[in-house]
């Protein structure tokens, strides 16, 4: 059976109750979507993305009230080089949301959703220590992972695989 081609018109998807809140909220804010084998994902501009999770928690026709997990890709040497994704759950309404956050190569920043959900701080803390994102805010921005002295970011695709000697 073949598979339906993704959707990444703006247009197309306005119906969704998130796209449609968020475009309400900022148009600006939205700078790419894509519905793919039953999975929307938000491309969020990065300055905008605690406003815009607060939104989509807060609202009650999204109702995004868990933050299941906080990830990152190196897209290396490609710019924009990094990729801070959020995988958001609604109980109420049983529907998964991934949002998305470019970041450059030369200061990887975004701001810390320890405001809007607490459990955002372990997951920011783990990216940070693997990739090297910082995240603005973060109320205890250190190590977990790796030893406090190792230096660079082990999941960077530049990283030497047997380390820095």
């Amino acid at each position: 059976m073949a598979l339906a081609p993704a959707i990444t018109d703006v247009e197309q998807l306005k119906g969704h109750p998130a796209v449609a809140r968020l475009l309400a909220w900022n148009p600006a804010a939205v700078e790419g979507v894509k519905f793919d084998r039953d999975e929307m994902t938000i491309t969020v501009e990065r300055s905008n993305i605690r406003g815009a999770c607060a939104l989509l928690r807060e609202d009650p026709a999204c109702d995004f009230r868990f933050l299941s997990d906080i990830t990152c890709v190196d897209w290396f040497p490609a710019e924009p080089r990094f990729e801070v994704i959020y995988h958001l759950l609604s109980i109420s309404k049983k529907e998964r949301l991934r949002l998305k956050v470019r970041l450059d190569g030369e200061s990887p920043a975004v701001e810390s959703l320890t405001p809007v959900w607490a459990g955002a701080n372990y997951f920011e803390r783990e990216v940070f220590d693997l990739f090297g994102v910082r995240f603005t805010g973060h109320p205890y921005l250190r190590r977990l992972l790796m030893p406090e002295d190792w230096q660079g970011h082990p999941l960077r695709k530049d990283y030497p695989v047997e380390g820095y000697r």
